[in-house]
């Protein structure tokens, strides 16, 4: 089995080698390493020269503008020739051995179009800051409020990618969950597997962490409502979403529990990025 990842990697320098190290790190696992870069002005395209001379045959390098983080990553995977294909973001980093995890578990479940897991939100040095558990994904789920996935610890096999149409690339801020409600409405069958497969790093010039497409985030989440439910959102809907919310929260104490200690630090959590390039702060403000 041949895994093609996927990094979009404009302007994400300081990242990018802790984030391709990560990767290539899995010597024994059949993959290619495509790096999207649309014209990056930081210290990204010293980086990938670097690799490139380094002579790794896994890794392809694409140049040339894009339509947007979605356009990119579809980009890089029409060019992939893996069977399963995964993405990950140039300030993000795969946990050791997660790509072989992902293999065992694609292998343990024949008839899936996506397997995903879990993972750890990090601060930019990659230290964890708390547990992403992801949840049971349906589209409904997902509207309601009631579903997670954490996108880094996510894989689809190539030809079910291929049949949804790959990423909606209208949306800018939340083509991962766009696509996962496809498949969910064509039938496809997602698995979650209970295992940490990645890092999410939040920090301010993240999508996430800026919270500077917040409006647009809204509209593409209320767009997928109505493309799900039928109908627009309505107030009610927003009480129904609480309601619903605070009753998974009652059904699944241990989560809730989980939660709670990583907030307030109770529990250890383990040293992820031990042996990876530290950030490249040559650039940063």
């Amino acid at each position: 089995m041949k895994l093609s990842i996927v990094t979009n990697a404009f302007n994400q320098g300081r990242f990018l080698r802790r984030c391709m190290a990560s990767v290539l790190e899995h010597k024994d696992v059949d993959l290619e390493y495509i790096i999207v870069d649309p014209g990056s002005t930081d210290q990204t395209a010293e980086i990938l020269t670097d690799y490139e001379e380094m002579g790794d045959s896994r890794l392809k390098i694409l140049r040339g503008r894009d339509d947007g983080p979605a356009d990119g990553l579809n980009k890089g995977f029409a060019s992939a020739s893996g069977d399963w294909f995964i993405y990950l973001n140039a300030d993000d980093f795969f946990l050791p051995h997660a790509l072989n995890r992902g293999v065992a578990a694609i292998s343990d479940h024949p008839g899936a179009d996506c397997v995903y897991g879990d993972g750890y939100i990090t601060d930019i040095y990659g230290n964890p800051k708390r547990r992403v558990l992801s949840t049971p994904f349906t589209a409904h789920r997902f509207v309601w409020g009631r579903a997670l996935v954490l996108q880094q610890s996510t894989f689809y096999k190539a030809e079910s990618f291929r049949k949804i149409g790959g990423f909606n690339v209208e949306n800018k801020t939340s083509w991962d969950a766009e696509i996962l409600i496809s498949m969910s409405l064509a039938g496809m069958n997602l698995v979650h597997v209970s295992e940490f497969w990645s890092a999410f790093v939040i920090h301010s010039d993240s999508i996430t962490g800026s919270q500077r497409h917040a409006e647009e985030s809204k509209r593409n989440h209320d767009r997928m409502f109505q493309m799900v439910t039928g109908h627009k959102k309505t107030k009610h809907d927003f009480r129904r979403i609480k309601k619903l919310q605070m009753c998974d929260r009652i059904l699944n104490p241990a989560r809730t529990i989980r939660t709670i200690q990583d907030r307030l630090e109770l529990v250890p959590l383990p040293n992820i990025c031990k042996g990876l390039p530290p950030l490249d702060l040559s650039q940063s403000e």
